[in-house]
């Protein structure tokens, strides 16, 4: 009789399920048929959920709070928008460079975060974004400055896609990044690499005492989550074709904390749920009330902090049969 596997609860896990497909593929058809004029904003809603995964992955599994991560999505933003302004607009050759260039500050940055915790980190993040700001900005030689990156002209996809203004390649090639990055995501946090994280989130001391090295795991989470995030900024570059400041602001680090909040840390899909949520919702409101919108964002959030602590997705998830039980 052959020895049950130990992880064979953390293999089942990783596998989607039918409601999980059913979601995805609602989310890839719903703005093609239905909403075709809102492609663009889908696309960034698209952008805006992988972005939030990066982050979920260091604050809600491994208890990183960073307020600085739209460094990140900055540095793989401005990697792919150079290369395409220099002559390169090959997309997925640029996305990859994107991702690695962030990835590599990212892990270079790591020794620097594993060394200190709470008011100290989040200090220390939100003093590095501030410093990349005002490196761009002084370099405007290479990244426009403040009138932001010029000449950036992304190729067609595969040599046959045309990124058009109605956002239909953008779209599909930003849903089809994410959804493959989410797959490799979840497998990462359902396995034994991310239950250590968790562990060490929770109690690092014991962790260390069963022989986890804490400061490498965080490492390479952070590096991971770096290099996602560049991606991220990557696709915004390449699908709109321009490339400011903003993108390293810490206005959008505070935005995608917002919508990690919202959905839920430490799922995954809150990171998904959130980014729909929040950017529905800006859309909306500023067509109401485009001074005032903000008011009604602070709002929801504090409802959702206040009656749904863990956030939407964790709400819901009381609400539904658990798939599966740990043996």
């Amino acid at each position: 009789m052959a020895a049950p596997d130990p992880h064979a609860w953390l293999k089942r896990k990783v596998r989607l399920g039918m409601p999980e497909y059913v979601f995805w593929l609602f989310v890839l058809v719903l703005p093609y048929t239905l909403f075709p004029t809102y492609l663009p904003l889908a696309n960034q809603i698209t952008i805006a959920a992988l972005f939030a995964i990066s982050l979920d992955l260091i604050l809600g599994y491994a208890g990183i709070i960073s307020l600085g991560h739209a460094a990140f999505f900055g540095i793989g933003s401005y990697t792919a928008g150079i290369l395409s302004s220099h002559g390169w607009g090959e997309p997925v050759s640029g996305l990859a460079a994107a991702g690695a260039v962030a990835g590599l500050v990212g892990y270079l940055f790591g020794f620097v975060i594993v060394r200190v915790r709470h008011l100290a980190l989040i200090m220390i993040t939100l003093g590095f974004g501030f410093i990349l700001v005002e490196l761009a900005n002084a370099n405007g030689w290479l990244t426009g400055g403040a009138d932001g990156l010029q000449g950036v002209d992304t190729w067609k996809l595969f040599g046959m896609f045309k990124f058009d203004l109605w956002g239909r390649t953008a779209y599909g090639y930003s849903f089809a990044v994410t959804f493959l990055l989410f797959l490799m995501c979840r497998r990462l946090v359902h396995s034994p690499f991310g239950l250590s994280l968790e562990g060490i989130r929770e109690n690092p001391t014991r962790t260390v005492a069963v022989g986890v090295p804490n400061r490498t795991r965080l490492r390479h989470i952070f590096t991971y989550a770096a290099a996602i995030a560049g991606v991220a900024g990557g696709l915004l570059a390449q699908t709109s074709e321009t490339v400011s400041l903003e993108v390293l602001g810490f206005g959008r680090s505070a935005d995608v904390a917002v919508m990690l909040i919202l959905g839920g840390t430490g799922r995954l899909y809150g990171a998904v749920v959130g980014a729909i949520i929040f950017l529905l919702a800006r859309d909306q409101l500023a067509d109401m009330n485009p001074q005032y919108w903000y008011f009604w964002i602070g709002l929801l959030l504090m409802a959702v902090v206040l009656f749904m602590p863990n956030g939407i997705v964790g709400g819901l998830s009381r609400l539904m049969p658990k798939r599966g039980k740990r043996t």
